[in-house]
C-alpha cells in the first residue's frame, strides 16, 4: 500500500464519519426513550447498499482494487457503525427495552444485508 492510497482511505473514512455524525444530528437517539435508533439504521443501510454496488463494480472489473479499498474500507467503513449499534443495543437492554433492542438488531441485519444485495444486483 502506498502512502497516497493510505491517505485516500483515511480521507474517505473521515468523510464517511462526518456524514455519520450528521445522521446522528438528524436522528438523535436517547436510550431512555422507546424509539428505534434510526440514525445507526440509516447509515448502516446506506453504507451497505453503497458497498454492495462498489464490490459488484470491482467484481466486474469496472473499478480498480484501489478504488474499492478507498470506497468500501474507507468511506463505507467510516459511514457505517457496528460499535454504535452494539452500544445502543446494550443501553436499550439495560433500560429494559428488549423489544426495541431486538427490533434494532434485526432491522440492521435484514435491511443492511438486503441493501448490500440490492446494490450488488443493480450493478
Amino acid at each position: 500500500m502506498t502512502l497516497a492510497l493510505a491517505l485516500a482511505v483515511g480521507g474517505s473514512g473521515g468523510l464517511g464519519a462526518v456524514l455519520r455524525y450528521l445522521a446522528t444530528l438528524l436522528f438523535p437517539h436517547d436510550a431512555a426513550t422507546s424509539r428505534l435508533p434510526l440514525g445507526v439504521l440509516v447509515v448502516n443501510v446506506i453504507g451497505s447498499f453503497i458497498a454492495g454496488a462498489i464490490v459488484s463494480l470491482a467484481t466486474h472489473s469496472a473499478l480498480s482494487s484501489e478504488w474499492k479499498l478507498v470506497l468500501v474500507t474507507g468511506f463505507c467503513g467510516g459511514l457505517t457503525t457496528f460499535s454504535t449499534l452494539s452500544v445502543e443495543t446494550i443501553q436499550l437492554i439495560e433500560r429494559g427495552r428488549w423489544r426495541i433492542a431486538a427490533l434494532s438488531m434485526g432491522a440492521n441485519l435484514v435491511f443492511g444485508v438486503g441493501a448490500a444485495a440490492v446494490g450488488f444486483a443493480l450493478i
